[in-house]
């Protein structure tokens, strides 16, 4: 079982940055392949980005690649996606994610574990 909570959404311009956190519960962190998915008003989840267990594989959707980054801190159990020149279509809720399997999967249902979400408003 592993708890996740996310952070760092906010409001910001068309063009500029934010970094979000997810903090993973329990001993068993590199268990766990983690990812983002986010969701828009009116529109199903999709997928966001992924990094297996160990961190040597990520994965992004067409839509995010080369603007956003994502990494895992074993030490502190924790994921990050780093968010660069954000633009409108990108305002969503984000979701952290974790699943045992190996972490390529674009299916949210693939994923056994989900944070509350945190919304990311990015203003045009």
């Amino acid at each position: 079982q592993v708890q996740l909570v996310e952070s760092g959404g906010g409001l910001v311009q068309t063009g500029g940055s934010l970094r979000l956190s997810c903090a993973a519960s329990g001993r068993t962190f590199s268990s766990y392949a983690m990812g983002w998915f986010r969701q828009a008003p009116g529109k199903e989840r999709e997928f966001v980005a992924t990094i297996t267990r160990i961190g040597i594989r990520t994965y992004y959707s067409d839509s995010v690649q080369g603007r956003f980054t994502i990494s895992r801190d074993h030490a502190k159990n924790m994921v990050y996606l780093q968010m660069n020149n954000l633009k409108p279509e990108d305002t969503a809720v984000y979701y952290c994610v974790a699943d045992s399997g190996y972490g390529s999967s674009r299916y949210p249902g693939e994923y056994d574990y989900w944070g509350q979400g945190t919304q990311v408003t990015v203003s045009s």
